[in-house]
């Protein structure tokens, strides 16, 4: 696959808005477009990839998804380790029991599902800012 510079500068766009979204500006406080922008930019690679390997006759579904591990994990596993460490510095003990949970609910990959039983969106801190490291570690891979 050649390299696009446009999608970089998609890429950019939705990075910002994320961060501009989190750093509470209004005039991105109505959406998650930053994030909509970075999901239809993956889909359109991950899309492109398969079908190039499908057209050379080329294409594993195993290998496929070890590729993916291989990529999203590391950031991942950081992203957590990170978080834990934020958490023992500035969260109180009942705070973590909930950060704890959060954590193992994502190294499940059943964050979502956690979390809508949590009453649906959590205001919570240690939730908020786990979902915002992963949403981040996420974004710059």
């Amino acid at each position: 696959m050649t390299y696009r510079p446009e999608i970089d500068g998609l890429r950019a766009i939705a990075v910002l808005s994320v961060i501009f979204f989190h750093s509470g500006f209004n005039f991105f406080s109505g959406g998650y477009i930053g994030v909509d922008i970075f999901f239809v930019i993956s889909g359109y690679l991950i899309t492109k990839i398969i079908v190039e390997e499908l057209s050379r006759d080329n294409f594993s579904l195993k290998n496929f998804y070890i590729r993916r591990s291989r990529r999203i994990l590391p950031a991942l596993f950081f992203t957590v380790f990170l978080t834990m460490i934020m958490g023992l510095w500035i969260m109180d003990p009942a705070d973590l029991l909930d950060l704890a949970k959060t954590i193992l609910s994502v190294l499940s990959f059943s964050s979502n599902i956690f979390l809508y039983f949590q009453n649906g969106l959590s205001i919570h801190f240690g939730i908020t800012i786990l979902k915002f490291l992963l949403n981040q570690g996420m974004v710059f891979l």
